[in-house]
This record gives structure tokens, sequence and C-alpha cells, in this order.
């Protein structure tokens, strides 16, 4: 895990009400640069609604999010995406009519400064062309280079997703159950996936399969009822009487009986 001393995302006495329903009850949060944090916690918890509030899609009630130290909340989707964060989604967010590599290179096209440019050939732009087959091989999509990706498997279009995710190269990721729907061989295959193509980036991800939270997180931040009410290394997570009590219980017992 790497770490230059400073944070990555901040999260300071966020809050979020919807009418008179409080459903983020003032969280603190500081991910270090190149972490990789699961946040775990029951239905309802409110971790959808933390996404959203970090990627720009809801706008706090009160409190501040900070992207590499510089405040982002209130800003679109699309504007703190450009400041370097990308997130994916529970439902795959895929274009299904077209190839992988197609895909992939629409991910990448803004990043490396082409905009709405409609008279540029795309065959012709080597760099983003280049660009995209990296990123197919990272994510061991080559050999489907030319499938539509309405024709992929299920975990071969979260693969994609993902992909397209880190294309813009954003430092900060934000995965939402990633796993999903995945049979227990696929999650293998995918936890190793992510750790290998958010390797040097920050990582938060909502998951519910604790075996793939104790395999992939530096740390745990566990919700309940809208707040932090507990933050730390996997093994203190595990030992922690009070998550124990509001969440984990059988859980972990058996993540650790299946030996994660």
């Amino acid at each position: 895990m790497a770490d230059d001393g400073h944070y990555a995302l901040e999260l300071r006495a966020l809050r979020k009400s919807f009418g008179k329903t409080e459903i983020i009850r003032g969280v603190d949060l500081a991910v270090r640069a190149g972490e990789r944090v699961a946040i775990i916690g029951p239905n309802g918890a409110g971790k959808s609604t933390l996404f959203n509030l970090i990627s720009g899609r809801f706008a706090p009630t009160s409190g501040e999010v900070l992207l590499h130290g510089t405040r982002v909340e209130g800003k679109k989707p699309f504007e703190i995406n450009r400041m370097g964060l990308s997130r994916s989604f529970q439902i795959t967010n895929i274009f299904p009519k077209l190839s992988v590599f197609e895909n992939l290179r629409c991910g990448v096209l803004w990043s490396m400064g082409y905009r709405y440019s409609f008279w540029r050939f795309l065959s012709r732009l080597d760099d983003a062309n280049d660009r995209a087959q990296q990123l197919m091989e990272m994510i061991k999509l080559d050999k489907k280079r030319d499938v539509l990706a309405v024709n992929l498997t299920y975990a071969e279009q979260r693969a994609l997703e993902i992909g397209i995710t880190i294309a813009g190269g954003a430092s900060v990721i934000l995965l939402d159950e990633p796993t999903a729907g995945m049979s227990v061989s696929e999650t293998t295959r995918f936890i190793h996936l992510i750790k290998e193509v958010t390797e040097g980036r920050t990582l938060l991800t909502v998951e519910h399969d604790m075996g793939v939270v104790f395999g992939l997180a530096d740390r745990i931040a566990v919700v309940v009822y809208g707040e932090v009410l507990a933050f730390d290394t996997p093994d203190a997570v595990r030992a922690n009487a009070r998550v124990q009590e509001a969440y984990l219980g059988s859980a972990v017992a058996d993540a650790q009986a299946g030996g994660h």
C-alpha cells in the first residue's frame, strides 16, 4: 500500500437527509493514497448514499468531501470524475452494442485530450487505440476484442466495466458491489483482477461478501445507521465486539472457516 503522507479522500462531518429522515449522520473518514478500503454494513446502513455523496450524485446536507485536499461536494459527477475519481455501479454500466475494444476506447478518449471532435477518425487515434489495447489485456479480455459487450458473460461484463472505470486514469476508484452475482470461482479470479488493476490507486468498495472484504481490504469501514462504527484493519474489525454485535456476527465466523 502506497502512502505519500496525504489523504486521497476525506469525509468531514458528512450528513445527508431526505426530508426529515437523516441517512448519513456525521461521517468522518480519511483514506490514504493507495489504500484499499471496504465499506460494509447491513442493508439500509447508508453505504450507497455515501457513495452517491462522494461521487457527486447527491449533494450533502452538510459537511465536506475532499478529493486530494480539494473540496468537491456540490460538484457535478462529471466534474469530480475529471478531478480523478471514477465509479462503477451495482448494475453493470457498459455500451452493450459496442465491442469490448470500442467500450474501452470510449473510456480513454476524454482523458487523452480528445473532446467532442466528430471529424476525427477513431481508427487513426493511435495513442487511444494503444491504451485501449493495454486495458483490454489488463482485464484479460484481449481474446474477446471484437465481441459485442452484450454477448459477454456476466463476469466478463463486470471486468469490462472495471476497465472502463480505470480507463480515464482516475487515481481514486469506487466499486459498488463488484462481485455481486458471481460464482465462488469467478469471485476468486475477480479479487485478483481488482488488486491488479487498482495497484497504485486508491480503492473504495462496497461489498457484502466477507471473503472478498477480508481478502481485498487494507482497512474496513463499518457503517451502521449512517454512522461509522469502526474503521480499522481486517483483524481489528474481526475482533471488535461492537462490530460483532451490530453487524458481522456469523458472517465473520463463516469467512474465517472458509480460510479468508
